[in-house]
C-alpha cells in the first residue's frame, strides 16, 4: 500500500488515542466502559478517512464490561456505524472460564455481518497467531 496509518485506542471508562508505545506498555486501572472506545473510533474514521480508505480494525478484550447495557451499545454502534465504514473487523476475547457480555453481544453481530469475525484465545501470547489467521488471504 502507498500509505498505511495505525491508530491505537485504549480505554477504561474514557477512551483516548495513544501512541503504540503507550498502548503496549502502560497500565491503567478503573472501570471498563467499552462503548467510549468505539465512539472514538467512529469519530476518527469520520474525521480522518474518506471512503477511499481500506480500513481494517481489531479489538482485543477480556470481555468485561461495566454492565450489559454497555455490551448492547457496543453491538449497536458496530452494526449501525463502524461496520459500514470498515472493510473488515475482528474481535478477540482473551477467555476466562466463560464468555463475557461483550462476546455474547458481538456474536449476534458476527452472525449477520460478513465483515466482522470473533475469536477466542486462552493467553495473551496467542494473539499474534490469531491476528495472522484472521487477516490471511482467504480463497473464495
Amino acid at each position: 500500500y502507498e500509505r498505511i496509518e495505525i491508530v491505537f485506542i485504549r480505554h477504561t471508562t474514557d477512551a483516548k488515542e495513544v501512541s503504540e508505545e503507550e498502548f503496549f506498555n502502560s497500565r491503567e486501572s478503573g472501570g471498563t466502559v467499552v462503548v467510549t472506545a468505539l465512539e472514538l473510533m467512529s469519530k476518527i474514521i469520520k474525521e480522518r478517512y474518506s471512503k477511499d480508505w481500506n480500513i481494517y480494525a481489531a479489538q482485543a478484550s477480556d470481555g468485561d464490561v461495566w454492565n450489559y447495557t454497555d455490551a448492547n451499545d457496543c453491538a449497536k454502534i458496530l452494526n449501525s456505524d463502524i461496520l459500514n465504514a470498515v472493510q473488515y473487523m475482528i474481535y478477540i476475547e482473551i477467555c476466562r472460564r466463560s464468555e463475557g457480555d461483550l462476546w455474547h453481544s458481538y456474536k449476534k453481530v458476527s452472525e449477520s455481518r460478513k465483515n466482522f469475525e470473533i475469536g477466542k484465545i486462552n493467553e495473551v501470547g496467542e494473539i499474534w497467531k490469531v491476528f495472522q489467521d484472521f487477516f490471511k488471504k482467504k480463497t473464495a
